[in-house]
Protein backbone atom coordinates (compact mmCIF):
# COMPACT_ATOMS: atom_id res chain seq x y z
CA UNK A 1 0.00 0.00 0.00
CA UNK A 2 0.95 3.85 -0.23
CA UNK A 3 1.81 5.61 2.30
CA UNK A 4 2.52 8.97 3.10
CA UNK A 5 4.13 11.25 6.09
CA UNK A 6 2.23 12.60 7.84
CA UNK A 7 1.36 16.46 7.86
CA UNK A 8 3.27 19.14 6.67
CA UNK A 9 6.92 18.85 7.40
CA UNK A 10 10.17 20.44 6.92
CA UNK A 11 12.93 17.12 5.56
CA UNK A 12 16.36 17.36 4.81
CA UNK A 13 17.74 15.28 2.00
CA UNK A 14 21.54 14.55 2.28
CA UNK A 15 22.66 13.08 -1.15
CA UNK A 16 19.65 15.18 -2.54
CA UNK A 17 21.06 15.86 -5.84
CA UNK A 18 21.54 12.08 -6.41
CA UNK A 19 19.83 9.39 -8.27
CA UNK A 20 18.00 7.98 -5.20
CA UNK A 21 17.98 11.22 -3.33
CA UNK A 22 16.20 13.14 -6.60
CA UNK A 23 13.71 10.59 -6.56
CA UNK A 24 13.06 10.58 -3.08
CA UNK A 25 13.08 14.80 -3.22
CA UNK A 26 10.81 14.46 -5.94
CA UNK A 27 8.30 12.66 -3.87
CA UNK A 28 8.40 14.31 -0.83
CA UNK A 29 7.40 17.69 -2.74
CA UNK A 30 4.41 15.97 -4.69
CA UNK A 31 3.29 14.96 -1.38
CA UNK A 32 3.59 18.79 -0.10
CA UNK A 33 6.65 18.90 2.35
CA UNK A 34 8.94 21.83 2.61
CA UNK A 35 12.50 19.97 1.39
CA UNK A 36 16.57 20.47 1.73
CA UNK A 37 18.49 19.23 -0.26
CA UNK A 38 22.28 18.98 0.80
CA UNK A 39 24.80 17.55 -1.99
CA UNK A 40 28.27 18.20 -2.02
CA UNK A 41 28.00 17.00 -5.43
CA UNK A 42 31.12 14.58 -5.89
CA UNK A 43 28.44 12.28 -7.50
CA UNK A 44 24.69 14.21 -7.50
CA UNK A 45 23.96 16.69 -10.91
CA UNK A 46 22.22 19.07 -11.35
CA UNK A 47 20.48 17.80 -13.64
CA UNK A 48 18.73 15.65 -11.27
CA UNK A 49 17.11 19.01 -9.46
CA UNK A 50 13.76 19.46 -8.61
CA UNK A 51 12.03 22.34 -8.86
CA UNK A 52 10.41 23.88 -5.33
CA UNK A 53 13.44 22.06 -3.39
CA UNK A 54 16.30 24.10 -1.86
CA UNK A 55 19.82 22.67 -2.77
CA UNK A 56 22.60 23.64 -0.65
CA UNK A 57 26.02 22.47 -1.91
CA UNK A 58 28.25 21.05 1.41
CA UNK A 59 29.89 18.31 2.20
CA UNK A 60 28.31 16.35 5.90
CA UNK A 61 30.48 17.37 7.98
CA UNK A 62 29.43 21.31 7.93
CA UNK A 63 26.04 20.53 8.21
CA UNK A 64 25.57 22.34 11.44
CA UNK A 65 26.60 25.64 9.67
CA UNK A 66 25.18 24.40 6.41
CA UNK A 67 21.85 23.94 8.21
CA UNK A 68 20.77 26.29 10.50
CA UNK A 69 16.71 25.04 10.19
CA UNK A 70 15.60 22.19 12.05
CA UNK A 71 14.45 19.72 9.94
CA UNK A 72 11.13 17.32 11.00
CA UNK A 73 12.70 14.42 9.38
CA UNK A 74 16.26 14.04 7.80
CA UNK A 75 17.13 11.31 5.29
CA UNK A 76 20.96 10.50 5.49
CA UNK A 77 21.56 9.01 1.47
CA UNK A 78 24.63 11.14 1.37
CA UNK A 79 27.55 8.82 1.64
CA UNK A 80 30.15 7.51 -0.87
CA UNK A 81 28.68 4.38 -2.54
CA UNK A 82 30.59 2.10 -4.24
CA UNK A 83 32.23 -0.78 -3.48
CA UNK A 84 35.26 -2.09 -5.24
CA UNK A 85 36.38 1.64 -5.75
CA UNK A 86 36.22 2.20 -2.06
CA UNK A 87 39.90 0.49 -2.47
CA UNK A 88 41.66 3.17 -4.08
CA UNK A 89 39.48 5.96 -2.39
CA UNK A 90 39.98 4.91 1.19
CA UNK A 91 40.29 9.09 2.20
CA UNK A 92 36.80 10.05 0.68
CA UNK A 93 35.40 7.12 2.38
CA UNK A 94 36.35 8.16 5.86
CA UNK A 95 35.57 11.43 5.47
CA UNK A 96 32.24 10.83 4.17
CA UNK A 97 30.94 7.95 5.82
CA UNK A 98 32.77 8.18 9.09
CA UNK A 99 33.34 11.95 9.72
CA UNK A 100 30.16 12.88 7.67
CA UNK A 101 27.90 10.69 9.16
CA UNK A 102 29.41 11.31 12.77
CA UNK A 103 28.15 14.89 12.18
CA UNK A 104 25.06 13.59 11.16
CA UNK A 105 24.66 12.18 14.24
CA UNK A 106 25.32 15.08 16.24
CA UNK A 107 22.98 17.14 14.28
CA UNK A 108 20.08 15.32 15.21
CA UNK A 109 20.99 15.01 18.83
CA UNK A 110 21.59 18.03 19.28
CA UNK A 111 18.36 19.98 16.80
CA UNK A 112 15.85 16.75 17.28
CA UNK A 113 14.32 15.40 14.10
CA UNK A 114 13.81 11.71 13.07
CA UNK A 115 17.04 10.46 11.44
CA UNK A 116 15.98 7.46 8.75
CA UNK A 117 19.37 6.17 7.94
CA UNK A 118 20.62 4.33 4.43
CA UNK A 119 22.53 1.61 5.05
CA UNK A 120 23.79 -0.67 3.23
CA UNK A 121 23.29 -4.70 1.78
CA UNK A 122 26.77 -5.51 2.24
CA UNK A 123 26.12 -5.83 5.43
CA UNK A 124 24.46 -9.15 5.09
CA UNK A 125 26.77 -10.27 2.06
CA UNK A 126 28.31 -13.76 1.44
CA UNK A 127 27.35 -15.27 5.01
CA UNK A 128 27.93 -11.92 6.81
CA UNK A 129 31.28 -11.50 6.19
CA UNK A 130 30.78 -8.81 3.69
CA UNK A 131 30.92 -6.24 6.04
CA UNK A 132 34.77 -6.52 6.37
CA UNK A 133 34.85 -7.21 2.45
CA UNK A 134 35.67 -3.55 1.54
CA UNK A 135 36.47 -0.23 3.03
CA UNK A 136 32.61 0.58 1.36
CA UNK A 137 31.09 -2.32 3.57
CA UNK A 138 33.15 -1.85 6.93
CA UNK A 139 32.38 2.14 7.32
CA UNK A 140 28.19 1.60 6.43
CA UNK A 141 27.95 -1.61 8.74
CA UNK A 142 29.45 0.62 11.74
CA UNK A 143 27.47 3.37 10.82
CA UNK A 144 24.68 1.26 11.88
CA UNK A 145 25.48 0.27 14.77
CA UNK A 146 26.40 4.04 15.64
CA UNK A 147 23.27 5.19 14.74
CA UNK A 148 21.68 2.66 16.94
CA UNK A 149 24.12 3.07 19.93
CA UNK A 150 23.11 7.29 19.47
CA UNK A 151 19.97 5.88 19.69
CA UNK A 152 20.46 4.28 23.08
CA UNK A 153 23.00 7.06 24.67
CA UNK A 154 20.77 10.03 23.52
CA UNK A 155 17.48 8.97 22.68
CA UNK A 156 17.33 9.88 19.21
CA UNK A 157 14.81 8.71 16.76
CA UNK A 158 15.98 6.54 14.05
CA UNK A 159 15.22 3.93 11.66
CA UNK A 160 17.53 2.09 9.12
CA UNK A 161 17.28 0.92 6.24
CA UNK A 162 19.09 -1.56 3.70
CA UNK A 163 18.85 -1.04 -0.14
CA UNK A 164 19.69 -3.77 -2.63
CA UNK A 165 20.95 -2.87 -5.87
CA UNK A 166 18.85 0.25 -7.36
CA UNK A 167 18.27 0.87 -10.83
CA UNK A 168 15.70 2.73 -12.77
CA UNK A 169 15.61 6.36 -14.60
CA UNK A 170 18.60 8.71 -13.38
CA UNK A 171 20.69 5.80 -12.79
CA UNK A 172 24.52 6.67 -13.25
CA UNK A 173 26.25 4.63 -16.25
CA UNK A 174 30.10 6.12 -16.20
CA UNK A 175 32.20 2.99 -15.67
CA UNK A 176 33.89 4.23 -12.18
CA UNK A 177 30.94 5.38 -10.52
CA UNK A 178 27.47 4.32 -12.45
CA UNK A 179 25.26 1.30 -11.31
CA UNK A 180 25.18 -1.69 -13.01
CA UNK A 181 22.16 -1.37 -14.71
CA UNK A 182 22.82 1.87 -15.69
CA UNK A 183 26.24 0.51 -17.37
CA UNK A 184 24.88 -2.53 -18.80
CA UNK A 185 22.34 -0.49 -20.41
CA UNK A 186 24.32 2.57 -21.37
CA UNK A 187 26.34 -0.45 -23.38
CA UNK A 188 24.17 -2.10 -24.96
CA UNK A 189 22.34 1.13 -26.48
CA UNK A 190 25.92 1.96 -28.07
CA UNK A 191 26.67 -1.53 -29.12
CA UNK A 192 29.35 -2.01 -27.19
CA UNK A 193 30.20 -5.71 -25.28
CA UNK A 194 28.33 -5.67 -21.63
CA UNK A 195 31.39 -5.86 -19.39
CA UNK A 196 31.03 -8.49 -16.94
CA UNK A 197 33.20 -9.05 -13.90
CA UNK A 198 34.69 -12.44 -13.69
CA UNK A 199 33.46 -15.15 -12.50
CA UNK A 200 29.65 -13.62 -13.23
CA UNK A 201 28.07 -16.07 -11.06
CA UNK A 202 27.96 -13.67 -8.27
CA UNK A 203 24.28 -12.59 -7.37
CA UNK A 204 22.78 -9.43 -6.82
CA UNK A 205 18.63 -8.86 -6.16
CA UNK A 206 18.07 -5.97 -8.19
CA UNK A 207 15.05 -3.38 -6.98
CA UNK A 208 13.76 -0.43 -8.97
CA UNK A 209 14.02 3.06 -7.65
CA UNK A 210 10.41 3.41 -7.11
CA UNK A 211 10.14 0.86 -4.55
CA UNK A 212 12.64 1.88 -2.63
CA UNK A 213 11.08 5.67 -2.62
CA UNK A 214 7.87 4.06 -1.77
CA UNK A 215 9.92 2.28 0.91
CA UNK A 216 11.73 5.17 1.73
CA UNK A 217 8.42 7.16 2.75
CA UNK A 218 7.13 4.41 4.94
CA UNK A 219 9.76 4.15 6.65
CA UNK A 220 10.11 7.76 7.40
CA UNK A 221 6.41 7.66 8.40
CA UNK A 222 5.84 4.25 10.90
CA UNK A 223 9.70 2.66 10.56
CA UNK A 224 11.34 2.67 14.35
CA UNK A 225 14.42 1.11 14.75
CA UNK A 226 17.00 -1.26 12.55
CA UNK A 227 16.26 -4.13 9.96
CA UNK A 228 14.10 -2.52 7.36
CA UNK A 229 15.53 -4.58 4.08
CA UNK A 230 13.98 -2.87 0.45
CA UNK A 231 14.94 -5.07 -2.01
CA UNK A 232 13.51 -7.69 -4.45
CA UNK A 233 13.42 -11.37 -3.33
CA UNK A 234 14.49 -12.77 -6.71
CA UNK A 235 18.23 -12.92 -7.82
CA UNK A 236 19.96 -13.09 -10.75
CA UNK A 237 23.77 -13.64 -10.94
CA UNK A 238 25.52 -10.24 -13.66
CA UNK A 239 26.13 -13.30 -16.62
CA UNK A 240 22.20 -13.74 -16.40
CA UNK A 241 21.63 -9.80 -16.12
CA UNK A 242 23.88 -9.25 -19.52
CA UNK A 243 22.11 -12.04 -21.11
CA UNK A 244 19.09 -10.61 -20.55
CA UNK A 245 19.96 -7.63 -22.79
CA UNK A 246 20.78 -9.88 -25.24
CA UNK A 247 24.25 -8.08 -26.27
CA UNK A 248 27.79 -9.76 -26.24
CA UNK A 249 29.94 -9.86 -23.41
CA UNK A 250 33.56 -8.78 -22.41
CA UNK A 251 35.24 -10.49 -19.49
CA UNK A 252 36.79 -8.06 -16.58
CA UNK A 253 38.82 -9.20 -14.18
CA UNK A 254 37.77 -9.88 -10.84
CA UNK A 255 38.51 -7.40 -7.98
CA UNK A 256 38.51 -7.23 -4.21
CA UNK A 257 35.40 -6.72 -2.21
CA UNK A 258 33.17 -8.28 -4.85
CA UNK A 259 30.78 -10.42 -3.06
CA UNK A 260 29.24 -13.08 -4.17
CA UNK A 261 25.72 -13.57 -2.57
CA UNK A 262 23.60 -11.27 -0.90
CA UNK A 263 20.89 -12.50 1.60
CA UNK A 264 17.68 -10.18 1.39
CA UNK A 265 15.56 -9.79 4.38
CA UNK A 266 12.32 -7.63 3.82
CA UNK A 267 9.75 -9.24 6.48
CA UNK A 268 9.72 -6.18 8.75
CA UNK A 269 9.22 -3.77 6.06
CA UNK A 270 6.87 -6.26 4.62
CA UNK A 271 5.14 -7.59 8.02
CA UNK A 272 5.09 -4.09 9.59
CA UNK A 273 4.62 -1.34 6.74
CA UNK A 274 2.77 -3.73 4.29
CA UNK A 275 5.85 -2.35 1.47
CA UNK A 276 6.43 -4.87 -1.11
CA UNK A 277 8.43 -4.77 -4.67
CA UNK A 278 6.11 -4.16 -7.51
CA UNK A 279 8.28 -4.01 -10.50
CA UNK A 280 11.13 -6.72 -11.75
CA UNK A 281 14.21 -6.28 -13.91
CA UNK A 282 13.26 -9.04 -16.55
CA UNK A 283 10.34 -6.47 -17.79
CA UNK A 284 12.30 -3.08 -16.92
CA UNK A 285 15.10 -4.21 -19.31
CA UNK A 286 12.61 -5.69 -22.07
CA UNK A 287 11.43 -2.27 -21.71
CA UNK A 288 14.62 -0.63 -22.40
CA UNK A 289 15.38 -2.94 -25.42
CA UNK A 290 12.25 -2.91 -26.81
CA UNK A 291 11.83 0.80 -27.01
CA UNK A 292 15.75 1.10 -28.28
Amino acid sequence: MSEKIPAKKLILVTGGAGFIGSHLCERLVREGHCVISLDDYSTGSRGNHIPEIEYRKGHTRDIATLIPESPDMIYHLGEYARVEQSFADIARVLASNVVGTQAVLEFVRMRGGKLIYAGSSTKYADGGIGKEQSPYAWSKATNTDLVQRYGDWFGIDYAITYFYNVYGPRERSDPETGTVIGIFASCWKKGVPLPVRRPGTQKRNFTHIYDIVEGLVQVGARGAGDEYGLGHPDAYSLEEVAQLFGGDITWLEERPGNRMTSSVDIRRATLELGWKPRYSLPEYIHGLTRTS
